[in-house]
């Protein structure tokens, strides 16, 4: 039988809320009680739960983590890191997502109130970022694996979506080609506007601007990929390469340019972004900007673990660097 505070308060002679006074140190007690109290803790072999001395001080121990739906292909890389940095940290998680919508919301908004954690860290926060800053300004620690910014402004840790946008661009130019299409990301999503908008530019900067009919929304699915092929092979735009915003989108580029009969990367060279994994599995491989998925979600573990023990963070974004690993969709094997 497991020994709690009532065998103890039973056997001293006291009420339950004295032993959990002289336990935690607070409160007045005499010193003999107090002696007492502990004696028979020792005897009985009594060990607190870590909930009891987490709610006594004031803490959870935990943290939450509200995220977007799991089966996005990069959110187990980005999860992993915010495991391994929370364990290190000697917090536990509480998982939230969104796939039921407001109704998911309005059930996390219920925990938050409940004061059932005791910092939260959000994995693209997508419309929510209004009710995070409404948190953030209510004193629960708050940060973003985000691209967006909000007002007031919560930390972040962002990718380097300008800089992989500048790399793909270079390198397609510096295999000779000149006609890109471009298949984007969701209207309204920082991150894409910033990859389409360095994209184009670094090509109108080397003298072959991207034609708008070479534009093509997306919607980071595989779908979006196949729709701008087909839609360009189908009018006659002329294209010798491919820059997609995300790993899925490029897989249907690859699908379809093979179904038009296109060799990839003789004809056209395909780029795409986040290489979360399955993009060295296909045939062809598929070169693309790397996000470093895993140290992203340890960064920003890392940095909320900061806030709970009471440092500074930063106020602006942590940017984390991306490459460009080329493989054999833009560069032939040898």
């Amino acid at each position: 039988m497991r020994v709690t505070i009532a065998h103890v308060a039973l056997r001293a002679g006291v009420s339950k809320a004295t032993v959990s006074r002289v336990l935690n140190g607070k409160g007045e007690t005499d010193a003999a009680t107090a002696a007492r109290v502990r004696r028979v803790v020792k005897e009985l072999g009594y060990v607190p739960s870590a909930g009891a001395v987490s709610l006594a001080k004031g803490r959870t121990g935990v943290v939450g983590v509200l995220a977007p739906a799991l089966t996005r292909p990069w959110i187990a890389q980005v999860m992993q890191g915010v495991v391994d940095s929370m364990e290190k940290s000697g917090h536990g998680l509480m998982l939230f997502t969104r796939n039921l919508g407001d109704d998911s919301f309005r059930r996390f908004a219920g925990q938050v109130d409940a004061n059932a954690f005791d910092g939260l860290l959000v994995i693209e926060p997508e419309e929510t970022v209004p009710a995070l800053a409404r948190m953030a300004s209510a004193a629960l620690p708050v940060v973003m694996i985000s691209d967006r910014e909000a007002s007031p402004r919560i930390p972040a840790v962002a990718t380097g979506n300008r800089s992989g946008a500048r790399q793909a661009a270079e390198h397609l130019l510096s295999l000779g080609r000149r006609r890109p299409l471009v298949v984007g990301g969701p209207e309204g999503y920082d991150c894409a506007a910033e990859r389409f908008t360095v994209f184009t530019d670094t090509f109108a900067e080397a003298g072959f601007p991207v034609p708008e009919q070479a534009c093509f929304p997306g919607d980071y699915t595989g779908e979006s990929g196949r729709v701008a092929v087909t839609s360009a092979v189908a009018d006659g735009i002329e294209f010798d390469a491919v820059f997609t915003h995300n790993d899925l989108s490029a897989s249907g580029v690859l699908q379809m340019l093979a179904k038009a009969g296109r060799s990839v990367p003789q004809d056209v060279a395909v780029v795409g972004f986040d290489d979360a994994g399955h993009a060295a599995l296909g045939a062809p491989s598929l070169t693309a900007v790397h996000r470093p998925l895993r140290d992203i979600g340890a960064e920003a573990a890392l940095m909320l673990a900061s806030a709970l023990a009471g440092r500074d963070v930063p106020d602006e974004p942590v940017e984390i660097a991306t490459d460009l690993v080329v493989r054999d969709s833009t560069v032939r094997p040898e």
